[in-house]
């Protein structure tokens, strides 16, 4: 454990402050922000309903030629979860910094590692449920036909909500308010959304622009989903199209972490 120091009017003070990850505090902080949510009953519906409600639409818009929602809609299947969870994640975390919140959990012995997992394993477990519920509406109720494994659908929504978990716990740092944080939208979903290769292949696209669109972590999640989409067995691009989804909101966490400050007075 190591040390921090504060001085204070009546002299120095020595706080501890935790550096190992703690299941018992990890644990704690997730529960209490998945209480905090049960309570905001219009960010969860955003959570787990959209998504499908943007599915069953897309469908029926579809409706005249079902392989235009077959090419289309096991992408969306990933992109719509990572832009609700992208919004959603960075308004609440918004409202806990703006509140105070994090200033009073930083003042106590937390690391900044088990506050952002906790967050992070909040905000999944209901990534969890809004891929599944995604999936199954998609693929059991509107006739999603997918030659891959369902699983392997699932798995790839689920890395993309866990995605724009990361997206917006981190870029929550940067907005004052609920209003800067959807702000953001702009400029961190919808580049990646114009070059994922939603709407024409990436390799038909200008040099330039395909060299952005290789190191944007929603191509490789369109990618992905189209490798479930045209073949039966794992491939090696799904792996790497997997891997790549997972490091990058890996490495967004990671830096979320970074943005963690203890305000000083």
């Amino acid at each position: 454990m190591s040390t921090t120091t504060t001085t204070t009017r009546t002299g120095t003070t020595t706080l501890p402050r935790q550096s190992a990850i703690s299941y018992s505090r990890t644990t704690a902080t997730a529960a209490r922000v998945l209480r905090q949510l049960r309570h905001d009953p219009r960010s969860i519906a955003l959570m787990i309903l959209i998504p499908c409600v943007m599915l069953l639409l897309l469908r029926y818009v579809f409706d005249g030629s079902p392989r235009t929602f077959d090419s289309i809609g096991a992408s969306l299947l990933g992109i719509f979860p990572l832009i609700t969870m992208f919004l959603v994640t960075s308004i609440a975390t918004l409202r806990e910094r703006t509140s105070g919140t994090l200033e009073r959990l930083l003042a106590m012995p937390l690391g900044k590692a088990d506050l952002i997992i906790g967050y992070a394993l909040a905000f999944g477990a209901l990534a969890v449920i809004q891929s599944a519920l995604a999936t199954g509406l998609a693929v059991w109720a509107l006739g999603l036909d997918v030659t891959g494994s369902t699983w392997l659908l699932l798995l790839v929504a689920l890395l993309d909500a866990l995605l724009g978990t990361a997206l917006g716990l981190f870029v929550s740092a940067f907005a004052s308010s609920e209003f800067q944080a959807v702000q953001f939208m702009p400029a961190v979903i919808f580049p990646q959304l114009l070059l994922c290769g939603l709407f024409t292949p990436r390799p038909d696209m200008h040099p330039v622009l395909e060299g952005i669109s290789n190191v944007l972590p929603m191509s490789y999640a369109v990618d992905g989903m189209n490798e479930v989409l045209k073949h039966t067995d794992v491939t090696a691009n799904f792996i790497r199209d997997a891997l790549i989804v997972a490091a990058c909101a890996l490495l967004v966490l990671s830096l979320g972490a970074a943005t963690l400050r203890r305000r000083t007075a």
